[in-house]
């Protein structure tokens, strides 16, 4: 039976699903986080492009628990890439949840056109993680040619890289380069809610394949979705406001699919990405000012 936590590269032990955020609106935020928390999650994941890192902080205060009990996650945006620009990204990021320490702090995309403002953005997370202000490193939506030149550049392997990860677009090839170099996968959108609000043909929560293997074990398709994760070693940040389905979503403790359910899953494929190529994210298209806290 898959547990609800993962050990990083570096020994921190982080819990494996936990809520995502992204297109949360700041004014619900806190009730979704303190309602995550109340359910059982302690794990929450921001970013400081979603513009909701301070309700996230109200979010955790409000739940009553301890600093230490709830893992905090949140990401560099590419307009604060740079030594010195991504040191104070910190503090601006930090200063907004409330907390003085960042358990898991990414870096929120590569910049291809700029790679070594990338670089630059990474050896500051490799002095925050040093300076023990945060407490582990990673990046989200890197490539393999992103990584391979990160990895023989700086210092510290990444603990995590967060990509788009669900059954109609799997990602195996850089999925298999994390497990060569002890990366963890995390997986957003991971039940393909991109399939969804996007617009596209096929839409993961009405796959006849999902729904057949949800009405097996008298789940639902996300249910299905989430433990296909964990059972295959992944992190997973689902996103839901509603407190019904932030309860759905981290109830996939209780069963387990079996080899051949997997294997169904795995062959779900279809190669397409729901999100920006990672190539095509520049300053000047993608560019945001990130307030100070």
């Amino acid at each position: 039976m898959a547990k609800n936590t993962i050990t990083l590269n570096n020994r921190v032990t982080m819990p494996a699903l936990g809520l995502g955020v992204f297109q949360t609106p700041p004014e619900v935020t806190p009730d979704a986080v303190a309602e995550a928390l109340r359910v059982g999650y302690r794990h929450v994941d921001t970013a400081a492009a979603y513009g909701n890192e301070r309700e996230v902080g109200e979010g955790i205060r409000r739940s009553g628990l301890a600093r230490d009990e709830v893992f905090v996650e949140t990401k560099i945006w590419i307009s604060d890439y740079g030594y010195d620009a991504t040191l104070h990204a910190f503090d601006k990021s930090a200063g907004k949840l409330g907390v003085d320490q960042i358990d898991l702090l990414l870096l929120h995309q590569p910049l291809p056109t700029a790679f070594d403002r990338t670089l630059d953005a990474y050896r500051a997370l490799e002095k925050l993680l040093a300076d023990g202000k945060v407490r582990a490193i990673g990046v989200s939506n890197f490539v393999p040619e992103h990584l391979d030149r990160l990895l023989k550049e700086t210092s510290v392997v990444p603990a995590v890289n967060q990509i788009e990860v669900h059954p109609y677009f799997q990602q195996t090839a850089l999925r298999g380069v994390h497990a060569e170099h002890g990366i963890l996968t995390q997986a957003w959108s991971p039940i393909g809610g991109i399939t969804s609000y996007r617009g596209g043909e096929k839409r993961t929560f009405d796959d006849p394949t999902l729904l057949e293997i949800a009405g097996q074990h008298g789940k639902s398709a996300a249910q299905v979705m989430l433990r296909w994760h964990l059972q295959e070693g992944r992190s997973a940040i689902p996103k839901s406001t509603e407190p019904a389905r932030i309860a759905e979503n981290f109830d996939i403790l209780d069963f387990e699919l079996t080899a051949e359910q997997l294997t169904a899953i795995n062959a779900l494929d279809t190669g397409v990405r729901g999100g920006p190529e990672p190539a095509d994210i520049t300053l000047e298209a993608y560019g945001i000012e990130i307030p100070e806290a």
